[in-house]
């Protein structure tokens, strides 16, 4: 072993220990005869290989807005509401693992009967709300009628349309009766945060949650700020000290926030200044095949689109190949009208193939009368951060298979009102 390699050995166990950071760790690599790309991986490894507790985590996320609610059945479920109050806040009966299976969360069992008709969960001993009260099958049966009582505005009521009753048995047992089997009734309460119950329903305006940190503030659209959970009952979650998420709607302003060091972490980067973000040796860039999926929907209720043709005229009009190469700059992948991720456990590859067509297009146009239709189409960053340049391409494309395609450039600022 060389000097060089014996002293990078030694930094090594340095930069484990927090000691060294990432750009001494790199020169010193790059020294040793590494490339850039093999010592920012050898950095990142080694740090992960020693996890380390305390200090402040902020993030910076986008889709905050004014009307931003503590509410879980709120109406403005979004990226920033759905890290800052969920994940970091509330806990589940279940939640879905790294390998797309659903597992024990409050819960510690859960067990079907009749066909799938019946469930029982058994929760887990020893969670308790963050003002110190336990969980009990009274806590999970109100977080469940808040969503699916006659009258609720939540936006879960439909996923929680097939419970017909939802009782306690006890204070550790909670029977669910649907109308109808249903083997993926776990999965569904993933998503069904636990609060604490009160008379006449829960507790969502104080923040009192279960999960790895405490609410210390909130102001809808600007910050969330959280202090660690002393008594969470996970050991393995809950590695910071004190968490902030900041609300930074620009991309460009999120990604200057990240360069300059205001923030540890952002969320869904500007693909066109990945490879910049890269060359800094104090950043890392995460990349994975994830669950989310851009779509652009029709209500097929409403003329044109309730003509399937018209429909599939729409279809065959986008190059999705040249928005994955162009826009996502190939870190994407063609989801062929399907929201499901390769990466979901059930994915499937759907058929047919809607390929980019103009002589398909032109024909399914004159067959449903619409050669002279214009259809609008209102985009804004907002919806994402590649929303305006993926629906100026299909402009293009469109325009060439002789569909009239109207790109409405949106603000911000009320664009999902």
């Amino acid at each position: 072993m060389t000097e060089f390699e014996l002293k990078l050995q030694s930094v090594a166990k340095l930069a484990a220990k927090g000691r060294v950071s990432r750009r001494d760790f790199v020169q010193l690599a790059l020294a040793a005869g590494l490339t850039a790309t093999a010592a920012n991986a050898m950095f990142v490894q080694t740090v992960r290989a020693e996890p380390k507790k305390g200090g402040t985590l902020k993030i910076g996320i986008g889709d905050a807005a004014a009307t931003d609610s503590l509410d879980p059945g709120s109406t403005n479920v979004n990226p920033f509401t759905g890290t800052a109050l969920f994940g970091t806040l509330s806990n589940s009966l279940t939640e879905i693992d790294s390998k797309g299976n659903v597992v024990p969360d409050l819960a510690e069992s859960f067990e079907p009967s009749d066909g799938a008709k019946k469930w029982v969960f058994k929760l887990r001993k020893g969670a308790t709300f963050h003002n110190g009260k336990t969980v009990t099958a009274d806590d999970v049966v109100a977080s469940v009628r808040h969503h699916n009582v006659e009258g609720t505005k939540s936006v879960m009521k439909s996923l929680l349309a097939s419970v017909k009753n939802v009782v306690a048995d006890g204070a550790e047992t909670v029977v669910f009766k649907l109308d109808g089997g249903n083997a993926d009734f776990p999965y569904i309460m993933s998503d069904i945060p636990v609060m604490p119950a009160k008379e006449g329903g829960v507790d969502w305006e104080s923040g009192i949650r279960t999960g790895p940190y405490m609410l210390e503030k909130f102001e809808p659209g600007v910050i969330a700020t959280f202090n660690k959970n002393p008594s969470y009952f996970k050991s393995d979650k809950g590695w910071f000290d004190r968490v902030e998420c900041l609300a930074i709607n620009d991309v460009t302003a999120r990604t200057n926030a990240l360069y300059t060091g205001e923030v540890h972490y952002m969320d869904r980067c500007d693909l066109k200044t990945l490879d910049i973000l890269k060359q800094n040796p104090d950043l890392a860039i995460l990349e994975t095949t994830g669950y989310g999926h851009y779509v652009y929907v029709m209500n097929v209720q409403k003329a044109p689109f309730d003509n399937p043709d018209v429909r599939n005229a729409i279809k065959y009009s986008l190059n999705r190949e040249e928005i994955v190469q162009k826009v996502f700059l190939g870190h994407g992948a063609i989801g062929n009208d399907n929201p499901i991720a390769p990466t979901v456990k059930f994915a499937i590859d759907p058929q047919p193939k809607h390929v980019y067509d103009p002589d398909m297009v032109k024909s399914l146009l004159k067959k449903a009368g619409a050669e002279n239709t214009r259809f609008d189409l209102s985009v804004a960053p907002a919806k994402a951060a590649s929303a305006t340049d993926s629906a100026l391409l299909w402009q293009e494309h469109a325009r060439a298979a002789g569909l009239n395609l109207n790109v409405i450039r949106e603000p911000n600022e009320g664009y999902w009102d």
